[in-house]
């Protein structure tokens, strides 16, 4: 009887006779070694320029900027009664108390203007400035296990803290445009430039602050030395009185001076001091670069010392 001839009968046949090692090696292609670049794809090594500053990681990093920034202002007024209205608090009160005892006990003359509204100009510019330093000068402490687990540029923290507070200062000035209203005292073309006075307050504040930071990660003595150099800073500022002509020299090394000078021409319409407002410019500049090398100077141990 013949066997059924079906496709069954196939898994019955034996398996093809596999090739032997020398036979597949024949049959694979030949490895060829790897070929190394002419030039290195990645060179490590220290920076040229001697404020060692990397632009365009602070560029990458923009985004980290924006976040801290605004973990910065929700952390302010967190479960806080009146939230945001301490920013409005803080100088007028500051204005009504410097008002009594300087104004009407020490009869400080104001320029001809309303003392109120120039001790208000003065203190919008200095509480921004004072607010931002401290916040600053403490934000890498407050930041320690942001520092230790991931890299980022460190000069990112200070920065965002200095850029919240313009915050504050933006629903301060609110209340400015308010007291201008009430004491009638009209907009001229010198307030075109609030914008860059602001930024050039901005700067000083950053460097500032940038500098004490690293200070505080090194020496803790900063936290406690920090409002009292502030409180120091707050009388040598032109904020509760005009400037002397006779300290006028004296008083232009301090660049708040001319900043708050600055504010005042803006507002109320007065021929600026170009003097005392390019030397604040030259040593804004000089301190934020001083602080920035400073800062990259003490940035590689951060995370060793924090």
């Amino acid at each position: 009887m013949a066997l059924p001839t079906d496709k069954s009968t196939t898994l019955l046949e034996p398996a093809a006779t596999p090739l032997p090692m020398t036979a597949r090696a024949e049959k694979l292609p030949a490895l060829r070694p790897p070929q190394l670049p002419d030039a290195p794809l990645f060179v490590v090594g220290a920076r040229k320029s001697w404020v060692n500053i990397n632009l365009k990681d602070l560029w990458a990093y923009r985004e980290l900027l924006y976040f801290l920034t605004w973990r910065d202002v929700k952390v302010r007024y967190k479960q806080t009664a009146l939230g945001a209205a301490w920013a409005l608090l803080q100088p007028l009160i500051l204005m009504f108390i410097f008002t009594f005892f300087f104004a009407r006990l020490a009869g400080i003359k104001s320029e001809g203007v309303p003392y109120p509204i120039f001790a208000y100009a003065g203190l919008l510019p200095w509480t921004f400035f004072a607010n931002a330093v401290t916040t600053s000068g403490n934000s890498l402490v407050g930041s320690t296990n942001l520092i230790t687990k991931i890299y980022f540029p460190r000069m990112i923290i200070p920065a965002a803290a200095v850029v919240a507070g313009l915050v504050d200062l933006g629903i301060a000035f609110v209340l400015l445009v308010a007291l201008m209203f009430y004491y009638r005292v009209g907009l001229h073309a010198e307030v075109l430039m609030l914008p860059l006075l602001i930024f050039l307050t901005t700067l000083l504040a950053a460097g500032v602050g940038m500098w004490m930071s690293a200070l505080n990660v090194k020496y803790r003595d900063v936290r406690y030395a920090l409002p009292f150099l502030i409180q120091i800073w707050f009388f040598a500022s032109p904020i509760i009185y005009p400037v002397p002509e006779r300290w006028r020299w004296l008083l232009a090394l301090n660049p708040m001076t001319g900043i708050i000078q600055g504010f005042r021409s803006a507002l109320f319409g007065r021929p600026f001091d170009w003097y005392m407002l390019g030397l604040s410019a030259i040593i804004t500049l000089l301190v934020l670069v001083g602080s920035a090398f400073a800062f990259n100077r003490m940035e590689k141990n951060f995370a060793d010392v924090i």
